[in-house]
């Protein structure tokens, strides 16, 4: 409950303030939240399937946006960021959309 009203208070305090992204983490910014929605929702698929451990959410979290991040600035010292940020973005969309099918045939027992 308290991460519920802590997500609330979050997305809440973000539309009132509209906090400026600095130009040097723009890049960055669209494959990090597709990484953290990765984790989410591989979270709650195993939550689902009673297997969540909370350390290991969190780790799968961090190092999804760090190696997502990581993989874009690679691309970005080579030249080829934008092939790799679309790389980036759709292994994790694959991930995404089999987790989401997942908890879908959880939740449906379809």
């Amino acid at each position: 409950m308290i991460a519920v009203l802590g997500l609330v208070a979050g997305v809440v305090v973000g539309l009132l303030v509209r906090p400026e992204v600095p130009a040097v983490v723009e890049p960055y910014l669209p494959i990090a939240v597709v990484a953290a929605l990765d984790a989410v929702f591989g979270g709650l698929r195993a939550m689902l399937d009673g297997i969540f451990v909370d350390k290991v959410f969190v780790v799968s979290f961090l190092s999804n946006v760090v190696v997502a991040a990581l993989i874009v600035f690679l691309g970005d010292k080579l030249g080829v960021g934008s092939q790799l940020s679309t790389g980036v973005v759709v292994v994790l969309g694959i991930r995404i959309f089999s987790n989401a099918a997942a908890i879908r045939r959880h939740v449906f027992r379809a």
